[in-house]
């Protein structure tokens, strides 16, 4: 699987933006379509979580657990652990395109734009943490 990942990597070009260019979220540098693979592979295993409102997305784009009190120790250690494991690679998606786009100057508006991206891909009925810390359900 890596060899096929990389033979991909060596035959895309890097599509890397120009500084004070629109951030482009879609952009295929390797470092964003390894942290993009990476997430995706992750997602069926939250999606149970978030259906039954376990945990959601936090105002600031990160997963945080909404309500385990419904879980037993071993579905509490699952949960937190794929959280542990989200959180970090949603960070590096942000740097990575920050990066593309002129590095740590681009990174507050790369990470704005990612989380309004999360919350528009978020399903209705899934819950979504609002500037004030108050917990809601996606229409």
């Amino acid at each position: 699987m890596r060899r096929l990942l990389l033979l991909l990597f060596l035959s895309l070009p890097v599509l890397a933006a120009a500084p004070g260019d629109e951030i482009n979220l879609d952009i295929g540098t390797p470092p964003v379509i390894i942290v993009k693979h990476s997430l995706a592979q992750r997602t069926s295993r939250l999606v149970r979580f978030y259906e039954v409102g376990i945990i959601g997305l936090g105002n600031d784009g990160m997963i945080k657990m909404r309500d385990g009190s419904r879980l037993n120790l071993a579905q509490r250690q699952i949960a937190e652990k794929l959280i542990d494991q989200e959180n970090p690679d949603r960070n590096s998606l942000i740097y990575a395109i920050a990066e593309a786009h002129g590095g740590q100057s681009a990174e507050p508006a790369t990470r704005q734009a990612q989380i309004k991206r999360w919350k528009a891909q978020f399903h209705s009925g899934w819950w979504i943490e609002d500037g004030q810390g108050i917990w809601i359900q996606k229409p």
